[in-house]
């Protein structure tokens, strides 16, 4: 038997390389190597610094807060004295309800209800439409149209309170909440943050396929653009609600103390030649809760919406 019919295994003495990068078959990138970040995938957690940057910013956002709670539960002798109180005090209840007749909150808050309510809504139904059009939509003087739209916000409001309010009574609303509704039932930031996310967030491909079916711009409206523009319709509810609730100029202009929105109403706990500072803060904090309420029950849900509508943009 021959030494050359015995199989002989020989090590692979070759020099072993590196695995070759996968090579991107995009159309668009063919040659391209597609590298793996080393931290792709990975939840990153919050450092001690992160926490405690973040415990200071939330004591300050809630200190007014705690201290219009503090001043509301104290006298106002007490209030008044330096150095001031830090705790609350005894009489938080007293304080509410004596605020609740004098400034007749509860006519009021129904009064802001209805105004902020309306506002909002309003807004968010015209932004949304408006923005589609601007993002979306080609028709003459679009661009020029889109800059007279950005350039009302360069235009201080007390401008256009004369006139304004000279309309209102030739229409015969003065003294009515269609005088605060009216002016504001669009606002020309909420027509620009619609457009600017739908001109991202909207893909032209979506509104050709609705055109390719049939479907009007109407149709298209509300079987793409709304459930697409969900997150910032509520975002933009929020704020424009949060806005109208606490807007003083206008309704103070417009309104008597027999139909006040919360703002006006307010004016009637400092009225008097000694000002009451707790029982001012008191209304204060009353004003303050529905807002504090919206946002505990809600919060959760916007912010959802955010960051979903932020996925799929």
């Amino acid at each position: 038997m021959t030494t050359d019919s015995i199989p002989v295994h020989t090590a692979d003495t070759r020099p072993k390389t590196a695995p070759k990068a996968r090579r991107n078959t995009a159309p668009g990138g063919q040659g391209r190597r597609l590298f793996r970040h080393p931290g792709a995938g990975r939840q990153h957690h919050a450092g001690p610094v992160a926490y405690i940057l973040l415990g200071i910013a939330a004591l300050f956002s809630l200190f007014p807060l705690y201290w219009t709670l503090v001043a509301a539960s104290t006298d106002n002798t007490r209030v008044t004295q330096t150095p001031p109180p830090f705790l609350p005090g005894p009489h938080l209840l007293d304080n509410l309800g004596k605020a609740w007749r004098d400034a007749a909150l509860g006519k009021a808050m129904l009064n802001s209800m209805i105004v902020a309510g309306v506002i909002a809504l309003s807004t968010v139904l015209f932004a949304t439409l408006a923005g589609f059009a601007f993002a979306k939509l080609r028709f003459k003087g679009r661009n020029i149209l889109l800059m007279l739209v950005i350039g009302t916000m360069l235009v201080p409001p007390q401008l256009g309170v004369v006139p304004l309010f000279m309309m209102m009574s030739e229409l015969g609303w003065g003294q009515t909440l269609p005088a605060v509704i009216f002016p504001t039932l669009v606002s020309a930031v909420g027509v620009f943050f619609m457009r600017q996310y739908l001109t991202e967030a909207l893909p032209d491909e979506l509104v050709e396929a609705g055109r390719v079916d049939g479907a009007h711009s109407l149709r298209i409206f509300w079987s793409i653009v709304l459930p697409i523009a969900r997150a910032p319709m509520a975002v933009l509810f929020m704020i424009t609600f949060v806005h109208a609730w606490n807007d003083f100029f206008w309704p103070f202009i417009v309104l008597d103390m027999t139909n006040p929105t919360v703002p006006v109403a307010l004016t009637q706990l400092s009225a008097g030649y000694v000002r009451d500072q707790s029982l001012i803060m008191a209304g204060a904090l009353l004003g303050t809760l529905p807002l504090l309420a919206m946002f505990v029950v809600f919060g959760r849900q916007i912010v959802g919406g955010i960051m979903q509508g932020a996925v799929k943009g």
